[in-house]
C-alpha cells in the first residue's frame, strides 16, 4: 500500500480544513524546527494514531523517510492519508510558515556524523604525524559505525544524548 503525495500548498489547504499534520521525524528534529500545529510521532515508534480525523498528512525532512515508510504510515493512519512531497524542506521553499528553536541542539544523528568524522580525521592525523598507534582510533570509530548500521544501536548516539547540551530542561 502506498500513500499519495501532495504539494505543500495542497497540504496547507487540507490542514486549514481540519486535517492532522503528523511529523514522523525524531523528537530532537521536531523540537528544533517544525511546521506550526504538527504533531510529532516518530516513525520508529508509530503503530497507530490516537484520536480521530478524516485526513492525516505525514511529513519528514525531505520526503524520503515518509516514502520509505508509506505502508506503515497508511496502517497507522486508519483514515485517508497523504505524504507532503519534499517534506518540511519543500514546505519552506513554498514560503509556508515554520517555527524554529535555535536554542535546541542539532539532531543527534548530525552530532554523531560530526563526532565520528572528527575522531576519524584526528586519528588519521595523529597516526600520520605522531604515532602509528593512533590509527586505532579511526578503526574503532569505523567498527562502531558498522555495528550501529547492523544492529540499529549506536553507542555514540547514546553517549551524545547524555551530554548537557542535549538534556531537556524541565520548567
Amino acid at each position: 500500500m502506498s500513500l499519495p503525495t501532495i504539494s505543500p500548498t495542497e497540504a496547507k489547504r487540507l490542514i486549514d480544513q481540519g486535517a492532522r499534520l503528523i511529523d514522523i521525524r525524531g523528537a530532537d528534529e521536531h523540537a528544533r524546527e517544525r511546521i506550526p500545529g504538527a504533531e510529532n510521532h516518530p516513525v520508529e515508534g508509530l503503530s497507530a494514531l490516537d484520536g480521530g480525523g478524516e485526513i492525516a498528512i505525514f511529513h519528514c525532512r525531505s520526503g524520503q523517510r515518509t516514502a520509505a515508510n508509506a505502508d506503515k504510515l497508511a496502517r497507522a493512519a486508519r483514515c485517508d492519508a497523504y505524504i507532503v512531497k519534499g517534506g518540511i524542506e519543500a514546505w519552506k521553499r513554498a514560503g509556508l510558515p515554520v517555527e524554529h528553536s535555535r536554542s535546541r541542539p542539532i539532531e543527534i544523528q548530525r552530532q554523531v556524523f560530526i563526532a565520528a568524522g572528527s575522531l576519524v580525521l584526528l586519528g588519521v592525523l595523529l597516526g600520520q604525524f605522531v604515532a602509528t598507534e593512533f590509527y586505532a582510533l579511526p578503526a574503532f570509530v569505523g567498527a562502531g559505525l558498522t555495528f550501529a548500521g547492523i544492529t540499529g544501536w549506536c553507542g555514540m548516539a547514546k553517549l551524545l544524548a547524555l551530554m548537557p547540551w542535549n538534556r531537556t530542561v524541565s520548567a
